[in-house]
């Protein structure tokens, strides 16, 4: 059977170890005979777990999914750091033998907390110079000083101690966008003193969205064999649920797809958000805070609009359907 081209969506996938995001997005392409897909948040080959790949038109939602609070679960291996604050990186310290007690890593583990500053690994996508981190490091064409991360604030809301087996630490983390697990496997080695990094983890969620909720490449595979694309793509018109939708007719729709403003009177009807925006957060920030979907009075989603109190109207900023 020939492969029909899917028009846009969201896919959750539940990615293997070994694979890079970028290995998924081509997989996803081939599968669906699609070239517009990519993904919404690097998840790093030794990682498994919830993966976001965006179809068409939903690539366009990468700055409100790309951003949305994440959680993990992890495996810290004490005894030694590494060059890549993983187990596929070179030891950087002697092995040590002698760990830390189940006291001491619950103390040092308080230090990670809420708001700090955290250090990127040098082995990652994280970009210096418009490059990503990872490839400076391997070329060694510049000193590793030159080419040193910079320390940016991140947020973990929630890191719990699961189970404490010497040398062996399983954590559940709730934090920020942004946050490298393996820069907190690193340093927490650097607190006790023992050296650390990071053996294995899996991501559970990001927002709203579960790893419950996603299918294997296996799974995504035989489903788009048999063109039951609506099984495993979320469309369009269910993205973006924290934010509240407008009803407009055709007039409007055709307005609002030309940039013009449209009155709230001239809204047919107005939705309240089906989803909080993250869920630390209990609604947007500001600057989202007068985002709305807007869907034309067949149910197509037609794009963005921001809402103006003053003038109390609409006004697009991401249009998607044109009328």
């Amino acid at each position: 059977m020939e492969k029909t081209a899917i028009k846009a969506g969201l896919i959750l996938i539940d990615k293997p170890q070994g694979l890079t995001s970028h290995d998924v997005v081509r997989q996803i392409r081939k599968i669906l005979n699609q070239k517009q897909v990519g993904h919404f948040g690097t998840l790093d080959p030794l990682a498994t777990g919830l993966l976001l790949i965006a179809v068409g038109k939903a690539t366009r939602f990468f700055p409100y999914y790309g951003k949305m609070d994440k959680s993990y679960f992890g495996t810290i291996r004490l005894g030694w750091a590494t060059s890549t604050y993983d187990r596929e990186g070179q030891p950087l310290t002697k092995k040590v033998e002698s760990f830390p007690s189940l006291q001491e890593v619950t103390l040092a583990l308080q230090n990670f907390r809420g708001k700090i500053k955290q250090v990127p690994p040098l082995f990652s996508a994280k970009k210096l110079r418009g490059q990503p981190l990872y490839k400076l490091a391997r070329e060694k064409k510049e000193s590793p000083e030159k080419i040193r991360p910079q320390p940016a604030e991140i947020e973990i809301y929630r890191l719990q101690l699961i189970d404490y087996q010497p040398p062996w630490l399983k954590v559940e983390i709730d934090c920020s966008s942004g946050t490298y697990i393996r820069s907190l496997a690193h340093d927490l080695g650097q607190k006790l003193g023992c050296g650390a990094h990071l053996e294995n983890l899996s991501r559970t969620k990001i927002g709203h969205l579960k790893l419950s909720q996603s299918f294997s490449l296996d799974e995504v595979t035989d489903l788009a064999r048999h063109q039951e694309f609506e099984k495993f793509v979320i469309p369009l018109e269910k993205l973006l649920p924290f934010f509240p939708k407008i009803i407009v007719n055709q007039q409007e729709a055709a307005l609002l797809s030309r940039g013009n403003i449209v009155h709230e009177k001239r809204i047919v009807k107005i939705f309240p958000a089906e989803e909080t925006f993250s869920f630390h957060q209990p609604s947007p920030p500001t600057k989202m805070s007068h985002v709305y979907r807007a869907f034309n009075l067949e149910g197509q989603l037609l794009g963005l609009v921001k809402y103006n109190p003053e003038s109390k109207s609409f006004h697009a900023f991401l249009v998607l359907k044109s009328q």
